[in-house]
C-alpha cells in the first residue's frame, strides 16, 4: 500500500547550525526519500560536517542547497568489487600500453569539471553546478576531496572524484571518454582502498550499473555506525597511490 502521509516540514539551515538527526529524513513515502534539509550556503566545512554523519548534498540550478541521508544506503564493500572478465581485460591492456598513467590527484579540478560536463544517462543537465565545484575544490585543498585519473599520453581520458575521512570512502562522479574508462577508475579507487584495509566505498544511491560491480544496499543505521568508527583512522595518503594490481586481482580479507 502506498504512504500518502504528508512529509514532515524540512529543516532550513542557517550558516553555523548543525544538521538534524538523519532519522529526521523523509522516508520512504515522501515525495523525496532521503531528503534531511535545505539551505543557501554550502562551504567545505559544511561538507565535512555533513560526511561525518552521513549526509551529502545533491541539487540541481535554481534549487536552494539540498541534503540527503538515504534509507537504505548504497555501498560497495570492496571485498565484493566484480572484477568482469572484461574489465580485467581491458585493464591489462591499458596497464601495458605505453603512454598510460594510472595516477591520483594529479588534477582534481580537471576531474570535477569534466564530470560536470558529462550528465548521467536520462539527465539533461548536472547536478555538479558551480557551488558543488568551488565547494569540492577547497575540500581538496584541505585534503579531503581526492581524483582517482588516467592518462593517456598527456590527456586526461577518465577519472572520478570521492571524499575520503580517514578510512571512509565517499563515491562522488565519474566521467569516461574511452570504453570503460570510468570502471577502471573506479578499480584503481578499490585497489587502493584494498590495499589500506578500507572496508567499502559509499556510493549513496542504488543503480544498475553499480549492483553489477558488487554494490548493494545496507540499513542507514550500520552505514551511520561504519562513518563513526573509521573517520578517526589516519588519513591515506592518496597522491601516493596507483593502481594496484597484486589487491585487485586476489581475493580481499
Amino acid at each position: 500500500m502506498h504512504d500518502s502521509r504528508p512529509s514532515p516540514p524540512l529543516t532550513w539551515l542557517e550558516p553555523g547550525l548543525p544538521f538534524p538527526p538523519v532519522s529526521q529524513a523523509w522516508g520512504p513515502g515522501s515525495e523525496a526519500p532521503g531528503l534531511l534539509a535545505a539551505g543557501d550556503h554550502l562551504d567545505a566545512a559544511m561538507l565535512v560536517q555533513a560526511y561525518r554523519q552521513g549526509i551529502f548534498p545533491w541539487f540541481s540550478t535554481g534549487q536552494p542547497v539540498l541534503w540527503w541521508s538515504p534509507d537504505p544506503r548504497m555501498v560497495l564493500p570492496v571485498s565484493a568489487f566484480k572484477l568482469h572478465r572484461s574489465l580485467r581485460q581491458t585493464l591489462k591492456h591499458w596497464t601495458m600500453t605505453p603512454g598510460v598513467e594510472m595516477v591520483f590527484d594529479r588534477d582534481f579540478a580537471q576531474v570535477i569539471t569534466r564530470c560536470g560536463q558529462a550528465p548521467r544517462p536520462g539527465q539533461t543537465g548536472t547536478w555538479i553546478v558551480p557551488g558543488i565545484v568551488d565547494a569540492y575544490t577547497q575540500l581538496h585543498r584541505m585534503g579531503l576531496a581526492h581524483s582517482a585519473e588516467i592518462w593517456q599520453d598527456g590527456q586526461l581520458v577518465a577519472g572520478l572524484y570521492f571524499v575520503s575521512l580517514g578510512h571512509t570512502v565517499f563515491g562522488e562522479s565519474m566521467f569516461t571518454t574511452v570504453r570503460d574508462g570510468s570502471k577502471m577508475a573506479l578499480a584503481m579507487l578499490v585497489s587502493a582502498a584494498r590495499r589500506h584495509g578500507v572496508q567499502m566505498i559509499d556510493c549513496q544511491q542504488n543503480t544498475r550499473h553499480l549492483a553489477s560491480l558488487g554494490a548493494h544496499e545496507i540499513r542507514r543505521e550500520d552505514f551511520v555506525r561504519w562513518v563513526a568508527a573509521e573517520q578517526g583512522k589516519p588519513p591515506i595518503l592518496w597522491a601516493d597511490e596507483s593502481l594496484y594490481w597484486d589487491t585487485l586481482t586476489r581475493p580481499a580479507l
